[in-house]
């Protein structure tokens, strides 16, 4: 049995800067993404990234003036944000998201979601547990933001195979499998080594998360919900405590 952490760490973690248009263009995405959304620390100033990855988040909230905590369970990507963030005091945890609470000493002002990292949970049971934390993590007024797609919805015959991204020494591409509650996504990769192609594959499990449902389940949480966009398949919603 494949799962996040074992699908990221033999495959993903190596190629996810890259798969994201290189790091400086994740940087600088994310940058217009909290500019745009007017982000700047008015209390606290502690922001928590969950699933940080390599610090397309965190790096852009610390530039802005927040204490960042940033989690992920992958040590690659870990490290890469590291040695991208020495000079800014970004604290870093390798470890499961739903343990974020134990990681932090006060109310955070800001906590990101961002990137389809909701989906990469188990279950809907954690996801409204990763909520309830999220909620009681927040001081009064505290701001949660999320990103995510909606699955639900889907794909049939030669449109679930997804060319994702490719240039002269690496192509992936990925297919999806739908289930009840859950898409297997398979990540498929070529690359060029001594200029022979070697071929690597992988799949992990993403929830199928309907936006509707989303929003009743934050609601649930307490949260009052703020703001909420699609852009190029993209859901953001950003709700306050």
């Amino acid at each position: 049995m494949s799962s996040v952490k074992k699908h990221y760490g033999q495959l993903l973690s190596d190629i996810y800067s890259w798969m994201s248009g290189g790091f400086e263009t994740g940087i600088r995405r994310n940058t217009e993404f909290f500019n745009k959304h007017g982000l700047s620390p008015k209390g606290s100033g502690v922001a928590v990234d969950l699933g940080a990855g390599c610090g397309f988040q965190s790096i852009p909230l610390a530039k802005a003036g927040y204490s960042v905590t940033a989690i992920d369970l992958d040590p690659k990507l870990i490290h890469e944000l590291k040695e991208q963030s020495k000079d800014l005091g970004i604290t870093t945890v390798q470890g499961d998201l739903l343990d974020f609470d134990q990681t932090i000493n006060s109310g955070a002002e800001l906590i990101v979601c961002m990137t389809d990292t909701i989906l990469h949970l188990e279950s809907k049971k954690k996801v409204t547990s990763l909520f309830s934390k999220i909620f009681s993590a927040l001081e009064p007024g505290g701001k949660f933001i999320l990103t995510f797609r909606d699955l639900t919805y889907e794909l049939a015959d030669t449109d679930r195979f997804l060319p994702v991204k490719n240039d002269e020494n690496i192509i992936l591409t990925c297919f999806l499998e739908y289930e009840p509650d859950t898409v297997k996504v398979h990540d498929l990769v070529y690359k060029k080594i001594d200029g022979e192609w070697t071929f690597y594959k992988s799949f992990y499990r993403k929830l199928r998360l309907s936006q509707k449902w989303i929003i009743e389940q934050l609601s649930q949480s307490g949260f009052k919900k703020t703001e909420e966009s699609v852009e190029n398949g993209c859901i953001t919603i950003i709700c306050s405590k």
